[in-house]
Parts: C-alpha cells; sequence; structure tokens
C-alpha cells in the first residue's frame, strides 16, 4: 500500500523546548487509501506561539496528552508540538462531502499537534479557509487575531468614536487590536518599550490604524495624563488590554475610566499585575482574565464565528499581513536531525526577532 512519509516535532517529557523536542519519522496512508471520513493533510505554515512553549514547559493550563498514540510508530509516549496552523487537503475518505483536495482549512479543536508535516484527521475536527487569503494570516487567525477581536467586542460594548489603551502594542496581538479598532472607528493608545528606532516603529503602527503609540515611560509619568486627556478630548477610556504585566500594567490602568474594564491575556514581564486598591473603591474598576482556548472550548460555536468576522476582515483588506519571519522546511529534502534544527533555531530567534513561522514547502 502506497504511503506518506511524515514528520512531526513530539517530546516525550516537559522540559525546556530546546532540549526536550525531537523530531518523529512516521507514515500516512496515500489518498487513494483513506477510509471513511478521513481528510489527509499537509502542513502549509505553523507559527511557533509562546503558548506553545509553555506547553512542552509543562506550565500551560491545557496540554496536549503525551501518549504512545499520538502518531503512529512512536517508541515512547509522546506529545506532538503546535496549536496553530493552516493546511492543505491532499486527499479525502469516501464519506467526506465538505472538503476537496487543494482546499486550505485549519484545527477546530485545541491542542492539535500542528508541528507535523502531514496529518490525518476527520472532517469534523476541520475548518475551510478561502485558499486565496495571505498564507501567514491564515495561520494565525485562530489565536491571536481572533483575541483581537473577542477581547474588542467580548467585554465592553464599544462603539465609533470610543477609545481603549493597550500594553505590548508592537506584539502581533496588538497589530491586531490596532486594526481591528480602526475598521470599526474606535480610537486605540497603544503602549511599547523605548528602543533606537521608537519613531520607526510609531510610523509603522500609525500606518496600520493606532491613534496614539506612547512609550511605557510616558504612561508611567504623572504629568503625561493630561496630554492623555487633550488627545481623548475628555472621552472615557473604557477598555484596557495588558498582555505585559508589572509597573507597565499599573501604570496603564490609571488611564481608564469609572467602570472601566482592564483584561489581562499575557504576562510577557513575568511580573504580577498589581492594580492600585483606589481604582476598584473609588472606580469600580473591572480586571477580568482572557483565555481564548477555554473560552472557544466551552462555546465552539464562537470560534468559527469569530474565524468568519476575522476573514471578512482579512479579504477586505483591513488587516495587513503579520510581521514575521518564514523559516521554510522541504520534509523530503531534509533529515530528522535537520528537521528538529530548523525548529530549534526557530524558537531561539523568536526570542529575540519576533514571530516565527515554520513554512513546508
Amino acid at each position: 500500500m502506497a504511503t506518506i512519509n511524515a514528520r512531526a516535532i513530539v517530546y516525550p517529557q516537559y522540559g525546556e523546548p530546546i532540549n526536550v523536542i525531537k523530531a518523529h519519522s512516521y507514515q500516512l496512508p496515500a489518498p487513494e487509501s483513506l477510509k471513511d471520513d478521513q481528510v489527509l493533510l499537509q502542513t502549509l505554515a505553523t507559527p511557533l506561539n509562546p503558548s506553545d512553549i509553555n506547553q512542552i514547559q509543562g506550565v500551560y493550563p491545557s496540554r496536549p496528552p503525551i501518549s504512545i498514540d499520538s502518531l503512529p510508530g512512536l517508541k515512547e509516549p509522546s506529545a506532538v508540538c503546535g496549536n496553530e496552523g493552516v493546511f492543505k487537503v491532499l486527499g479525502t475518505g469516501p464519506s467526506v462531502s465538505g472538503l476537496k483536495p487543494g482546499d486550505w482549512c485549519i484545527p477546530k479543536k485545541v491542542n492539535y499537534g500542528t508541528w507535523r508535516s502531514h496529518a490525518i484527521s476527520p472532517e469534523a475536527d476541520l475548518l475551510q479557509v478561502p485558499n486565496t487569503i495571505p498564507l501567514t494570516q491564515a495561520a494565525t487567525m485562530a489565536v491571536n487575531t481572533s483575541s483581537a477581536y473577542l477581547m474588542l467586542s467580548h467585554f465592553v460594548d464599544l462603539n465609533k468614536g470610543d477609545w481603549f489603551i493597550q500594553n505590548g502594542g508592537n506584539s502581533q496581538v496588538g497589530r491586531c487590536a490596532i486594526q481591528i479598532a480602526k475598521k470599526k472607528g474606535i480610537n486605540s493608545i497603544s503602549i511599547v518599550r523605548d528602543r533606537p528606532n521608537l519613531k520607526e516603529l510609531v510610523d509603522e503602527l500609525t500606518s496600520l490604524g493606532a491613534t496614539h503609540v506612547i512609550t511605557e515611560d510616558d504612561s508611567g509619568s504623572k504629568t503625561f495624563g493630561k496630554t492623555v486627556k487633550q488627545w481623548t478630548g475628555g472621552e472615557p477610556i473604557k477598555l484596557a488590554l495588558n498582555c505585559v504585566g508589572g509597573k507597565n500594567a499599573s501604570d496603564m490602568s490609571r488611564k481608564l475610566t469609572k467602570n472601566g474594564v482592564f483584561v489581562t491575556y499575557g504576562g510577557m514581564s513575568m511580573k504580577p499585575v498589581i492594580l492600585p486598591t483606589s481604582l476598584f473603591i473609588f472606580k469600580n474598576l473591572k480586571a477580568v482574565g482572557f483565555w481564548i482556548t477555554e473560552m472557544t472550548k466551552q462555546d465552539p460555536e464562537l470560534r468559527e464565528h469569530v474565524i468568519s468576522e476575522v476573514l471578512k476582515l482579512i479579504q477586505g483588506g483591513d488587516l495587513a499581513n503579520i510581521h514575521c519571519t518564514l523559516n521554510k522546511i522541504v520534509n523530503d529534502q531534509v533529515t530528522d536531525e535537520q528537521f528538529v534544527e530548523s525548529f530549534k533555531q526557530g524558537l531561539l530567534d523568536s526570542k529575540k526577532k519576533g514571530k516565527q513561522i515554520m513554512v513546508f514547502d
């Protein structure tokens, strides 16, 4: 029987990704051998997300099982890395009706294991997306873009002319939030770290639709609050999106209006979120957490709805292609060692060079 040569990045135990990830080669049935509702997939692109790293470290609340059944031919229980990515359909079983070869799709479920060259899935576990959108947007829409969309719509009823503030303005979620807000006519204040090329970054974020971009030092200045009030014309800032924590988060919280909502979805500084007591007492501040994995797990239809809305933005030209580095892999031209080394290098680069996406040719 004809087969497909496939590879995946797996980990048999928790630890630092560079130390524990391995390449595993395995065989999958060729398209003509697929049964029932099986769909044979080729990975097109998969990002290396912070949550993927946390899963491998064993500190992320939602993790794939470490099991001997994760992939064919495993010699020890292992989990397949990766939660997000886009795939191309290579073949379908006889009972598949909604997908055909050449279609693109993304996983409906979390902990899918996207760091692999090929996969077989039931049709019901896949969500078709247009194969005409940019590859990098298709690969990242389920987490970063969807998170930005949900946080701007789920917690506060933001209307045209309203204001929100966020730290991590240069992050992928931050960039998406800027663009989604612009489309809706919502004003934004984005906080970024100071850097030698600050003007270049400010110009870039402004071109995406940022109303104002400020540094952490600006946000922490006791006098800068007057400038913010001048910008907003006294209009309230209803929502704050926090992915940093520490002093940055505390300073940002002070910009919120009475009954404002402070949403935390990350902690890049690795420092706790400490909010002034006075904001809770005198401004009735509401502080909440956001975790898209749990939200969409509890409401699978919400995931599909958000993806649908995000696709409209992408197809309408309202979301610029994402800021990232592409790392190409030709699966049938590399060894297992080269395969895993490409992922290790991508993980190292993600710490210093920003978003990394693995692309399979």
